[in-house]
């Protein structure tokens, strides 16, 4: 479900977002929220949450008092307190899920964060606020002009203004630390603004600017993805996957987020198999794990000196020959207790739809071989 702005034009070419993710409907918001209570009533003598959200620019949330005991719904633009100014944002959630997500997050409702929403936005405050929008782009290309001739190893991702366009936020990214005293000079007489720069990682980035990943989907971090947890290079280990940084790698140059979610489905499952490190002390020779699977239960075993020919294992069955050596109980060979594979059969296709075949317009001679037989059909005409 799109807001107008995203509907398909007169002539059917489809207009595309216009807002840059602050459409009035709420309906084309990354990290938007499901009010499940909208449609619920207070039990009686009980006050509602004077707490709203509120949404700005790249799926940036707060939270913010509503002192004034303003009747606003999800989806509402409010003038908001900054430092200094105001700014402008969309109210991303009201009610009782507001305290919900200020549980979630660790935010006191007494805290110096949450700051106070002046006012529903006027349509002076939308105009001053969609001008400075626009701006933003034009502003990132020459900023990263300046930051390029002044030989500063930093990349500027996104610049934010404030709803009042009295500040522009500058995000960048940078492995080292970054001198840009003389960088934040030139940005203020270039732009004529309040500068402020605001380092980001590069997960972060990721999240703001959003993407669509090698599996095909928009980006997690950019999408429901709140929270940014460690990845190491052990997830992908316990999954058996190829210490391929190429294809272990997000968007962020960083290990993917999505390592981590059947991490633990996996460690579960690993439980019942034994450590390939583990050796099997046979009569025949010793033995040393070289590939286990983990969906199917089985383990792969080679003798020292002989490693082409492999025995498949259970899990039951290698875990019996351990308890037996660990017993010093002596065990002939790995053939007693190897399994043999079937192999799966390949399914046979067949036209069940009866199609024909695709080819069955191409003609089979060329055109040559057409006029020539054609040629000699002619009868040859007699002289008078």
């Amino acid at each position: 479900m799109g807001c107008n702005s995203c509907s398909t034009g007169k002539d059917g070419q489809p207009k595309g977002c216009k807002n840059n993710g602050t459409c009035g409907t709420d309906s084309c918001n990354k990290l938007s929220v499901f009010d499940w209570l909208s449609n619920m009533a207070l039990p009686q003598g009980m006050e509602p949450f004077n707490i709203v959200e509120v949404r700005f620019k790249n799926g940036r949330k707060h939270f913010f008092k509503n002192s004034d005991n303003l009747s606003l719904s999800i989806g509402d633009v409010v003038a908001t307190e900054a430092a200094p100014g105001h700014d402008v944002g969309v109210v991303a959630l009201v009610g009782e899920l507001v305290r919900v997500q200020m549980k979630k997050k660790k935010v006191r409702q007494d805290s110096s964060e949450v700051l106070k929403v002046y006012r529903k936005a006027t349509q002076r405050d939308i105009d001053i606020w969609q001008e400075a929008r626009e701006r933003e782009d034009k502003m990132k290309v020459r900023a990263r002009e300046i930051a390029i001739r002044l030989n500063l190893q930093m990349k500027i991702s996104d610049i934010e203004f404030q709803g009042d366009a009295s500040k522009a936020t500058f995000y960048y990214t940078a492995e080292e630390r970054v001198d840009f005293r003389q960088l934040i000079k030139e940005f203020a007489r270039e732009f004529n603004t309040r500068i402020e720069m605001r380092q980001i990682g590069f997960r972060q980035e990721a999240s703001r600017l959003g993407g669509i990943g090698s599996c095909g989907r928009e980006l997690c971090c950019s999408t429901w993805l709140t929270d940014f947890r460690s990845v190491n290079t052990s997830a992908a280990r316990y999954q058996q996957l190829s210490l391929n940084p190429q294809k272990l790698a997000g968007q962020c140059g960083k290990l993917k987020c999505c390592l981590n979610y059947e991490l633990d489905t996996y460690l579960d499952a690993l439980k019942d198999f034994p450590k390939s490190e583990i050796k099997l002390y046979t009569k025949k020779g010793t033995a040393v794990c070289q590939k286990i699977d983990i969906f199917k239960g089985f383990l792969w075993y080679a003798y020292e000196g002989d490693w082409s020919n492999w025995h498949t294992l259970t899990v039951e069955q290698a875990n019996k020959i351990i308890a037996a050596n660990s017993k010093k109980e002596s065990v002939s060979s790995l053939e007693e207790y190897a399994v043999e594979l079937q192999q799966e059969e390949k399914p046979d296709y067949h036209n069940v739809v009866g199609q024909d075949s695709l080819t069955r317009f191409d003609s089979k001679g060329t055109g040559k071989k057409k006029r020539k037989s054609k040629r000699k059909k002619r009868k040859p005409k007699k002289d008078d």
